[in-house]
């Protein structure tokens, strides 16, 4: 019997994976997917990200980006996940690479957040949650602060502007305005 129950937990977790690789654009969460390193530094590039910025991610996974773009431009990062495996995951991956100095992570719902303090703004999640989120970027944000949004773009709106994108690398440059 425990052989049986071990089998269907393992079977429920793979088809968990699966379903979190082909998950709906249009859900109303967002599933984890994973920003690759090259992902992370051509978004990185595209904001012209330094040492002088200050890199929020919002549902900041297993924090590879804020990793990538902490070692390669010098940034800091501020991640929030709320899933408490990915931020166990995310903490140990920042010990791993040697940024724990650089980035700093918390467990929680980013709507939660005050996110004023971000000169950039890094964000994968699907297009509900992008429009979701948008009262809370132009309440908070500065103006001038940059997002980033990784392959879904924000609906236009005048305190919102497109200012590049990496077709090939489906990245989204918008500038708070």
């Amino acid at each position: 019997m425990e052989i049986i129950n071990l089998v269907l937990i393992v079977f429920i977790v793979f088809l968990l994976v699966i379903l979190s690789w082909v998950w709906p654009p249009d859900s109303p969460w967002s599933p984890w997917w994973r920003t690759s390193s090259k992902k992370s530094l051509a978004a990185g590039r595209l904001a012209k990200i330094s040492k002088k910025d200050l890199v929020y991610e919002l549902g900041s996974g297993d924090a590879n980006f804020l990793v990538a773009v902490s070692k390669k431009f010098g940034s800091r990062g501020f991640g929030i996940e709320i899933d408490p495996g990915r931020h166990l995951t995310a903490r140990l991956n920042v010990a791993k690479n040697g940024v724990s100095h650089l980035i700093t992570l918390k467990r929680g719902n980013f709507l939660e957040f005050n996110l004023s303090p971000a000169t950039v703004v890094f964000v994968y999640l699907v297009p509900r949650v992008l429009e979701k989120i948008k009262p809370k970027l132009f309440k908070e944000l500065k103006k001038g602060t940059k997002v980033i949004s990784y392959r879904y773009k924000f609906e236009l709106d005048k305190k919102l502007k497109l200012t590049s994108s990496d077709k090939k690398n489906e990245m989204y440059l918008y500038k708070i305005v």
